[in-house]
């Protein structure tokens, strides 16, 4: 306890930030290993779902900002410790190390969103099944949300789009054709929905 009193401000916070996000790392990863529940929690509430790109990676997820802040925060503790009288050089290398990780994991995610859906999966079966949305789905296929669904035994995270207005996160959708690498998706209307959760 003395060794952390000891130390300057800028190094409890880099230090507070990194023991948090890893400790929400671990968890998200023990989640995700058991499949309780897909263990992700997507930031649409507060992007809006513009983080999505055409080629449907979306960076600004849960998973994505807690490896962010894990690395960023362990590098700029370890930079401040190292450069004590400088404040700028740490928080550069504390956001480039974070920003590293995050897409390193939405890059990652795409990879085993991609395996999901390869081979072993017959994509016309998919047709017609019904899906969650968990990050929101821009109207008129102006960009790429992500659905997630179980069919032919498997949890699958599927990258989205939509013919119709914008989907927001939580929304039961169906899916009406499958694509190389992508759903068209439509959401489900609240009575159906209703029928569904019945």
């Amino acid at each position: 306890m003395d060794w952390f009193l000891n130390l300057s401000v800028a190094e409890k916070i880099y230090f507070i930030i990194a023991i948090v996000a890893s400790i929400l790392l671990v968890i998200q990863i023990v989640i995700m290993l058991f499949s309780l529940g897909g263990g992700d929690f997507d930031m649409d509430d507060v992007f809006d779902g513009d983080a999505d790109t055409d080629s449907g990676l979306s960076f600004f997820t849960v998973k994505g900002m807690t490896a962010f802040f894990a690395l960023g925060g362990w590098c700029g503790f370890a930079a401040q410790t190292g450069l004590p009288g400088n404040i700028w050089a740490p928080i550069l290398i504390a956001v480039a190390t974070g920003a590293v990780a995050l897409f390193g994991v939405g890059f990652a995610m795409r990879g085993v969103a991609k395996l999901q859906c390869s081979g072993n999966i017959v994509k016309k079966q998919l047709v017609g099944a019904t899906a969650t949305v968990y990050v929101s789905i821009p109207g008129q296929r102006s960009g790429r949300g992500k659905i997630t669904c179980t069919a032919q035994g498997q949890y699958m995270e599927i990258d989205a789009m939509t013919d119709g207005e914008r989907i927001p996160v939580d929304s039961l959708v169906e899916i009406r054709e499958y694509n190389e690498d992508f759903a068209v998706v439509a959401k489900i209307t609240a009575d159906r929905e209703e029928n569904i959760n019945q």
